[in-house]
């Protein structure tokens, strides 16, 4: 069985197949600023801001997994339904939607074939309830 990095849908980042190699996750909180006379400004939590995490990483096509990795990817992310993000723990992570993916293509074989993809995929935390996913 392989080993599952990150599940995002039906997405699943694994060690054998669409593997990243980096996980950047940024994580904003709003907070107000009054200017105050003589004193430090006076500061106000306003709520939270952008969660997002982003992925990059290689895929060799010919090893596991095949050309279309990276199609799936954006063949998913196209639908513009938000998805459920799973660590590989099994942590529930909410739900988030995909913003972009990048591909580049390297080490060429006959017809064009990329030996050597790498991929870049931002992903962001979607927080607009239930009522605006369910169709009710």
């Amino acid at each position: 069985m392989a080993e599952v990095m990150l599940q995002f849908g039906i997405l699943q980042f694994e060690i054998n197949s669409a593997t990243y190699q980096q996980l950047d996750r940024s994580t904003e909180y709003r907070w107000a600023r009054q200017s105050r006379i003589g004193a430090h400004d006076a500061l106000q939590f306003t709520g939270f801001g952008a969660d997002a995490i982003d992925l990059s990483g290689v895929i060799y096509p010919h090893f596991r997994g095949g050309l279309g990795q990276i199609d799936k990817m954006r063949t998913q992310s196209s639908i513009g339904v938000p998805r459920p993000l799973v660590s590989g723990t099994g942590k529930i992570l909410g739900l988030w939607v995909a913003e972009s993916i990048t591909e580049g293509q390297t080490v060429f074989a006959a017809q064009g074939i990329p030996q050597r993809q790498d991929f870049s995929m931002r992903i962001s935390r979607y927080d607009g309830g239930l009522r605006a996913v369910l169709p009710f």
